[in-house]
């Protein structure tokens, strides 16, 4: 059985176009969900950009091993990163499998993707190059809110790597031999830059405003408030937010037409009844939910929930709600799917792929936030089917009722109704740190805050 799995950088979970949850168009990608089972409910465990991809390369939680943080982002003060030997991608040559990793391979500063049994991997600097020969006199405006990208589609980022997508499934199908493809999209991360015709394609009056916007952030930690004065949007109204908007609805609706050309590749080539085939995202985007861009500091489901999506070659189609972790999760099942060797560590569980099959054993989910772009600020979050519950280590908690208000707007963190509620999440939370060992679990001073509800609430 061979394994695809395409991963974009920074898609929101509500932009699958089947859902029918926004405006945005993605046929492939619907076409592609109409044949897997979609996880509705899907989280990633940090939602940041390196230690998700480590996470999906070992099933370890970044936090067990320290991946707090992009260990690039601050030169002076270093975060561990994945060791190869804890990798589930490291067995497949032995195997017998062709291997390939397509993109930035955001995962370590000093190992290279062969160090994990990639044999072949494609970086971006191809499409540089090619742009600095093509197009070296292209200007880009509008800083991180974007523009329409003066080069035309067929040699944008999205379609020239799946032009190498493709080439290097007719090369593995032409071998007749097993294959594990990673691509990896740097779309729709910010800024948004969609060429034609699909900059034109949305409309910024039609763009619907987040359930998160409009957040006065009162009663809410600082550092809320303070991510919308350092990234200059503090005075942005729906009008500044809903061009930019506009602009990743049609970045999302471009990088749905390039893996639309690989899912067809897989077709032509007589390959897709032998491929597994996952889609997935390392975590969200603001994107102007609560006045805010791009992530850290916070923890809301906007950039918390991602897609996820696996399309198994005769299990029958599906939507399942059960609460997943699309990084940890995935290696637990790739692991039995291909029979790769038992990993040592394994903090995910198999995902279930058919409606007979037993829904994960999950009442909540949790993640983890670090900070780290603007300096440090660890935060740590649980979810069920109704709360949200979010531990600020050093400022005020967060408590929202996810039914009532799913933009998570307002904080009932102080309301006597709740502190029963509040209390149970707590320990709930404490005993699942201590699961995959978060640095800050088992801290005496951490438990005076966790197990003895020891925080200050300032009003």
């Amino acid at each position: 059985m061979n394994l695809l799995i395409v991963n974009a950088d920074q898609l929101r979970h509500d932009m699958i176009g089947f859902r029918g949850l926004h405006p945005v168009k993605t046929p492939n990608l619907d076409r592609l969900a109409a044949a897997s089972t979609v996880y509705t409910r899907a989280f990633t465990p940090v939602p940041v950009c390196a230690p998700a991809r480590q996470a999906l390369l070992c099933g370890r939680h970044p936090d067990s091993f320290g991946a707090s943080w992009n260990y690039d982002q601050m030169k002076t003060l270093p975060t561990p990163t994945v060791q190869p030997a804890w990798c589930w991608t490291r067995h497949l040559p032995d195997m017998g499998y062709q291997t390939a990793y397509l993109g930035r391979f955001h995962v370590s500063p000093t190992c290279k993707p062969a160090d994990f049994g990639y044999q072949r991997h494609v970086s971006w600097q191809g499409h540089k190059d090619l742009l600095k020969s093509k197009y070296a006199d292209a200007a880009f405006t509008g800083g991180w809110l974007g523009c329409t990208s003066p080069i035309p589609l067929e040699d944008t980022g999205t379609h020239w790597m799946a032009r190498q997508a493709c080439q290097v499934i007719d090369e593995f199908a032409a071998a007749n031999k097993p294959w594990h493809i990673w691509v990896d999209y740097e779309e729709p991360h910010l800024p948004c830059r969609p060429s034609e015709p699909f900059a034109s394609m949305y409309s910024p009056s039609g763009v619907d405003q987040w359930d998160g916007y409009g957040d006065t952030f009162f009663h809410k930690p600082y550092i809320h408030r303070q991510q919308t004065i350092s990234w200059d949007t503090d005075g942005y109204s729906w009008d500044d937010f809903s061009q930019m908007v506009a602009r990743y609805y049609a970045v999302v609706s471009q990088l749905d037409d390039a893996i639309g050309r690989i899912l067809t590749k897989l077709e032509e080539t007589g390959q897709a009844n032998d491929t597994i085939v996952v889609f997935t995202s390392d975590h969200g985007d603001m994107c102007g939910s609560h006045q805010m861009l791009d992530k850290h500091y916070v923890l809301y489901d906007d950039i918390c929930r991602v897609p996820f999506m696996v399309r198994y070659p005769g299990k029958a189609p599906s939507v399942r709600d059960d609460f997943v972790y699309n990084v940890l999760d995935l290696p637990a099942s790739i692991v039995r799917w291909l029979g790769l060797p038992a990993q040592e560590v394994e903090h995910g569980a198999p995902l279930p792929l058919s409606r007979d099959e037993n829904p994960c054993p999950r009442s909540f989910v949790s993640s983890t936030g670090e900070g780290q772009q603007m300096g440090l600020y660890s935060t740590r979050m649980i979810r069920d089917d109704r709360y949200k519950y979010v531990w600020n280590l050093t400022d005020v908690d967060e408590l929202y009722d996810l039914d009532s208000d799913p933009g998570e707007k307002v904080n009932l963190i102080d309301r006597p109704e709740h502190s029963d509620r509040v209390a149970a999440m707590r320990r709930l939370l404490h005993d699942h740190l201590l699961t995959h060992n978060d640095p800050f679990a088992g801290n005496g001073w951490m438990e005076n805050q966790l197990l003895r509800g020891r925080k200050h609430v300032p009003w």
